[in-house]
């Protein structure tokens, strides 16, 4: 079945629902919103997002969006926010974007840039710094969450034993990833929507709601953590529905 295809189930004239991950996660984080969603009719897509770098992971964002017929609302979660600031711009058919504990950047910003800017992330401090090899030759480094400090870092609402598990199957993002910065911001026009996390350890919920403020996107709060996409779908689907019915027509 390609992304433009139909699946079983959809109603006709939703729109499709592209999720991109962040860091330290995978697209499986988004299970359980990806489940409510198909039981309200809504087809999904979730992105593999690369993690090696803004650009590059936006382009890779963009070609899926291209290959959909029809309107798409973009989700993002935590560094993804990036992703889709920067690969929604322009595409004609993304209709809405949606920050899940999430960062909503201005051109010229980083992840870095941004969560220092409020005091309360603890990402600095429980980061592991792993080399890996580049194509062309010589070495750059990937990030990962300590696996002991990952459940309370990212996942402290989450049940502990998917916690534990959520911390070995954690992808990394390269620190390229974390020190780009967006060269296009699509916030400024497509309308937004911003779940914030207000126990969030990694994204500081005084940053997540400057963000929004300046972004003039439509605001709901969880008491969740980081991982909030895992510990409560219900309230992100709900989210992302409200975004796609104010936007469809």
């Amino acid at each position: 079945m390609s992304a433009a295809s139909d699946p079983p189930g959809q109603q006709a004239g939703l729109p499709t629902v592209v999720l991109v991950h962040g860091a330290f996660a995978d697209s499986s984080s988004w299970n359980g919103v990806i489940a409510n969603l198909k039981r309200r009719g809504y087809p999904a897509i979730a992105v593999a997002n690369p993690l090696r770098g803004v650009q590059e992971d936006a382009a890779y964002a963009r070609s899926v969006v291209d290959s959909v017929d029809g309107p798409v609302v973009m989700v993002a979660h935590s560094y993804g926010g990036l992703v889709i600031t920067e690969a929604a711009d322009g595409a004609a058919n993304v209709k809405a974007l949606v920050y899940v504990a999430s960062v909503s950047p201005d051109v010229g910003e980083s992840v870095v840039d941004l969560v220092t800017k409020y005091p309360g992330s603890q990402l600095v401090t429980s980061v592991k710094m792993v080399p890996f090899p580049l194509p062309g030759g010589g070495t750059a480094m990937d990030q990962y969450i300590k696996q002991d400090r990952f459940p309370a870092v990212f996942a402290a609402d989450v049940d502990p034993e998917v916690a534990e598990l959520m911390a070995v199957t954690q992808r990394p993002a390269s620190e390229q990833a974390q020190t780009g910065s967006v060269q296009k911001a699509a916030w400024k026009s497509i309308p937004s929507w911003t779940l914030i996390s207000t126990q969030d350890q990694g994204i500081p919920p005084e940053l997540q709601r400057f963000l929004a403020q300046r972004a003039g996107s439509t605001v709901v709060e969880v008491d969740a953590s980081h991982a909030v996409a895992v510990s409560q779908p219900g309230p992100v689907a709900d989210l992302i529905d409200t975004a796609a019915r104010a936007t469809m027509g």
